[in-house]
């Protein structure tokens, strides 16, 4: 069948840049950094690629399903992120650490690069979860086997490839990735346009609320996809690794650039593609066997004449393999060098660490797979983003914006974020949790920071120096 045989190809495609990295590999900062190399060329892609994966892929494709273009809303969080990403984006490179929790012991202490790293592993273990799940779904379009069995094979898969060569089998695989996601995508829009009938005939398929600017929905329900979306673009600990692996501050701003243009198309197409196929495949959501985040893949599977469906559900299964990779890849070398290497293994040799980082790769990837069967991604997506942009972002922008910011003020506002968010989720409150969690870190961060003595000068100097472009 030429779905599994696609699917094949990419999985034989990925082992074999992922080996050939990992042959190269030479030390331990080769593994968390890529020695410091990427060019913006590769950053594009590796930045594109850990943006938009299931989130996009499943959670816009169900957001879209319901609620037509202002599904663009919750993607749009993240294009005006992009504005700040790319004035953080020289003095990341030239701050040159490994980590988001590095940048929060240096500028707040070393209390806060314990929070931050808890705070990356819950929001980040709950991203990776549902690209296991969204994985397990391809599978079973391809292979015909068990949503259950397509999730825990693919999550095999994601945690062996990411345990491999570290950063610089992320960045280089995100390569390969991105390039067949954009030409799956190009190649998708226009055969299912064409198969529906045009757009005149999904204007007339759907209700006039799926073409406007808020759908059916209230200005604070939008926000509380805006504002999740946003605040996680700004203080993405990903993103920070890879502008840490950057050539230089001059690369590391061209490729917030590129991220700019593709970001934009890519993630306007996906809610394009969910709204045709939605059209496509309505009855068989409404009779419940297939879940609306599921539209996507069912579609390339059973939407487009074979040879363009088995390349875009190929397109669609390396996205959500890279973005598992990024995002397990992270709160692991969060682990090994904010925890063991800062304050249990100082002397650990390069050797150790990488087998270790390997190791924790193993157990978080577990941890997310026992996350991965939530019944929306949707939902899930937006409280791993909550949960990240109300802990972390406020003082991660705070450390290269604001002087005035104390230890004390970026420990209570990581914190008041994240416990609030926490908070909001068990209860199970129906208001937007991004606006109760947002507002605590604010007002802890300002409040506590006028409260106490201004930082001395060494705290804050190096976040606002840049390297030259």
């Amino acid at each position: 069948m030429i779905y599994a045989a696609v699917l094949i190809a990419v999985v034989a495609a990925l082992l074999a840049t992922s080996l050939v990295r990992a042959l190269k590999l030479k030390s331990h900062e080769d593994f968390m950094v890529a020695d410091r190399g990427l060019s913006a060329v590769v950053l594009v892609f590796t930045l594109l690629c850990s943006w938009i994966g299931a989130g996009s892929l499943f959670g816009g494709a169900e957001f879209a399903y319901h609620q037509g273009l202002a599904a663009l809303w919750m993607p749009a969080g993240g294009w005006v992120g992009l504005i700040l990403i790319y004035l953080v984006a020289p003095r990341a490179r030239a701050f040159a650490q490994y980590t988001v929790p590095d940048l929060l012991e240096t500028r707040y202490s070393p209390l806060a690069r314990i929070l931050g790293t808890i705070c990356i592993i819950v929001s980040y273990t709950a991203i990776v979860s549902y690209q296991f799940q969204g994985g397990g779904r391809i599978l079973k379009l391809a292979f015909g086997v068990s949503q259950t069995s397509g999730t825990v094979v693919l999550a095999i898969f994601v945690i062996v490839f990411t345990a491999m060569a570290g950063m610089s089998s992320v960045a280089y695989t995100d390569l390969v990735i991105g390039l067949i996601v954009t030409v799956g995508c190009l190649l998708a829009l226009p055969a299912m346009l064409a198969h529906v009938g045009g757009w005149n005939v999904v204007r007339s398929a759907l209700p006039a609320s799926h073409f406007q600017l808020k759908g059916t929905m209230t200005w604070p329900e939008i926000m509380g996809y805006f504002f999740p979306t946003l605040t996680l673009m700004m203080g993405n600990q990903s993103t920070y690794q890879k502008f840490f692996s950057a050539r230089s501050a001059r690369d590391a701003r061209l490729s917030v650039l590129g991220w700019v243009c593709g970001t934009m198309v890519l993630e306007t197409i996906i809610v394009l593609l969910a709204i045709v196929g939605g059209i496509l495949f309505r009855p068989v959501v409404q009779s419940g066997k297939l879940p609306a985040w599921g539209i996507i893949p069912y579609t390339a599977r059973h939407g487009l004449i074979p040879w363009a469906g088995a390349i875009f559900l190929g397109a669609i299964f390396a996205k959500v393999i890279s973005t598992g990779n990024n995002f397990l890849f992270s709160p692991a070398t969060s682990v090994v060098h904010d925890v063991f290497q800062r304050f249990l293994w100082k002397r650990a040799r390069d050797r150790s660490l990488m087998l270790l980082s390997r190791a924790v790769v193993i157990i978080l990837g577990l941890i997310a797979l026992a996350q991965a069967f939530q019944p929306s991604i949707l939902q899930t997506s937006v409280y791993a983003y909550d949960v990240y942009g109300a802990g972390i972002t406020p003082a991660i922008i705070a450390a290269f914006f604001w002087k005035r910011a104390t230890p004390a003020g970026g420990l209570g506002s990581i914190f008041a974020g994240t416990i609030v968010a926490v908070f909001w989720k068990v209860m199970g409150f129906h208001f937007p949790m991004i606006f109760p969690a947002l507002a605590a870190s604010l007002a802890a961060l300002i409040g506590i920071s006028y409260a106490t003595s201004p930082p001395a000068r060494e705290q804050w100097q190096p976040f606002f120096r840049k390297e030259s472009l």
